[in-house]
């Protein structure tokens, strides 16, 4: 009997990877790349954009202490892909457009509901069960199982969604995709978020939390949990099963003194409320429009 080779075949996502230094290299020498050598790039910076598009690799991923980690190279394939290709027609039924790149294409196999007119540019995931209304996703961008994306809302270059989140109408999600070692923002499991909500530069909004509608969360927003006797500040994480709303906070200015945005921790997400019955009530609950 022939003896049967136990050797495992590579798994695309570490096929993928293997263009990490290749990749690294030419984006430290991006003043110094000719047409010769971008031709060269196309192989290996296509295989990444490939495995981007299915899920086998992301822009951040989560590390074994819970952490959120930026894989650079990632990016920097990302930027390279964009000077390998060339504007042209692009054509969706009788629908035409004029872009570097090509909206995904859906089959049914996805196990995603594309609600017309979303649209998912290649190179952006989402995984099945997920729902698109008429939306858009952007490069880079991974959005989980069970995930609603509602009408005109944007999830933007490299943004990370959860399984399970409700993104209402017109949410801002911000993209970055410079300068590379940029963090993303991170939207982790079971988040609500409220229409015409924006969250941007990085801002991390952990599991389970809700954010009311028209709150804005930038790098630099003071985020104030006013639950308890005294308020408690914090920029750029919005915690576990967080009820947030919009607020304002006084600050001087040469003119005068001026209320300024913020967001207002007003209490948490009961741990005994289902999931997915508690993302609309849990805000009329503290009297708070969704």
């Amino acid at each position: 009997m022939a003896k049967i080779s136990k050797k495992k075949l590579k798994p695309r996502a570490t096929q993928a990877s293997d263009h990490r230094a290749t990749i690294d290299e030419a984006f430290a020498n991006l003043a110094g790349l000719d047409a010769k050598s971008l031709a060269r790039l196309r192989t290996p910076v296509e295989a990444v954009i490939r495995a981007l598009d299915s899920g086998l690799i992301r822009v951040c991923e989560r590390t074994n202490d819970g952490a959120w980690q930026t894989n650079e190279w990632v990016k920097k394939a990302i930027l390279l892909y964009f000077r390998l290709q060339k504007m042209r027609s692009i054509k969706a039924g009788s629908l035409e457009f004029f872009d570097k790149i090509a909206p995904k294409k859906w089959s049914g196999r996805e196990g995603v509901r594309v609600v017309p007119h979303a649209i998912a540019r290649y190179g952006s995931f989402v995984a099945s069960g997920a729902i698109l209304m008429p939306s858009y996703v952007n490069i880079g961008a991974y959005v989980g199982p069970g995930t609603l994306v509602d009408t005109w809302a944007t999830v933007g270059s490299c943004a990370q969604v959860g399984a399970n989140c409700h993104i209402s109408g017109g949410v801002g999600l911000g993209g970055v995709l410079e300068p590379v070692q940029a963090s993303p923002v991170i939207i982790e499991d079971h988040v609500f978020l409220g229409s015409r909500a924006i969250v941007v530069e990085g801002v991390i909004v952990k599991t389970g939390a809700v954010i009311g509608a028209g709150v804005a969360l930038t790098a630099s927003t003071k985020i104030i949990d006013v639950s308890g006797p005294a308020p408690v500040e914090s920029r750029g994480m919005v915690p576990e099963n967080s009820v947030v709303i919009p607020g304002s906070i006084a600050k001087k200015f040469a003119a005068g003194e001026f209320g300024v945005s913020c967001a207002l921790i007003i209490g948490k997400r009961k741990e005994s409320t289902d999931k997915k019955t508690s993302l609309n009530q849990v805000l009329r609950d503290y009297n708070v429009s969704v």
